[in-house]
């Protein structure tokens, strides 16, 4: 099935830079395999290395009713996914959101996670006696040192990419750059 995913038209903030990322995913740790081609507005504020832990998380979280957010200032995350009745079933941020917004998000989504590229711990410790609904059911998800700078640097506008994802391993080959990583999964509970 090739999706081209870009949110809802692909609204883009005045300065955007739109990326395009084509290639193959094979998830065989959840047995998805799809051809992807996506198409992202990176937003002004927006840092390439959010932006690319924002396509590494789509790509890892990829089911039938996944999407975009609307954007950086937008009540939605940054990634989600729809069941077909449209309902919220999976709420997904990304780099260290606040202990308010994961809060927020656990209320609306039956599962809550945070992709980051920040250092994870540093994460976690923001949120630490913080208030936030069912903590116990949201992950936070990270990558070696150093893999999603190595990702950025193997970028550009067009991109091609092959992420493969076994027994918690990333690979990821990108314009012919390959790299790896594991996905390291993290508690708040």
């Amino acid at each position: 099935m090739d999706r081209l995913a870009e949110g809802p038209a692909l609204a883009v903030a005045a300065g955007a830079v739109v990326y395009t990322f084509s290639g193959q995913l094979a998830d065989v740790d959840r047995g998805v395999y799809d051809e992807l081609s996506l198409r992202v507005a990176r937003h002004p504020s927006e840092t390439d290395a959010y932006m690319v832990t924002r396509v590494l998380a789509y790509c890892l979280e990829y089911q039938d009713g996944i999407a975009f957010g609307d954007g950086i200032s937008s009540d939605e995350p940054a990634v989600l996914v729809r069941d077909l009745t449209g309902r919220l079933t999976t709420w997904v941020e990304v780099g260290a959101p606040d202990a308010e917004r994961l809060h927020f998000g656990s209320k609306l989504a039956d599962r809550i996670t945070v992709y980051t590229h920040r250092d994870p711990e540093k994460v976690m410790s923001a949120w630490a006696g913080k208030r936030i609904h069912e903590q116990e059911k949201i992950t936070l998800q990270s990558f070696d040192p150093g893999f999603v700078d190595d990702v950025v640097a193997a970028i550009e506008r067009r991109t091609t990419i092959t992420l493969s994802v076994v027994e918690g391993q990333l690979y990821l080959d990108v314009n012919g750059v390959a790299l790896s990583s594991a996905v390291h999964v993290h508690r708040l509970g």
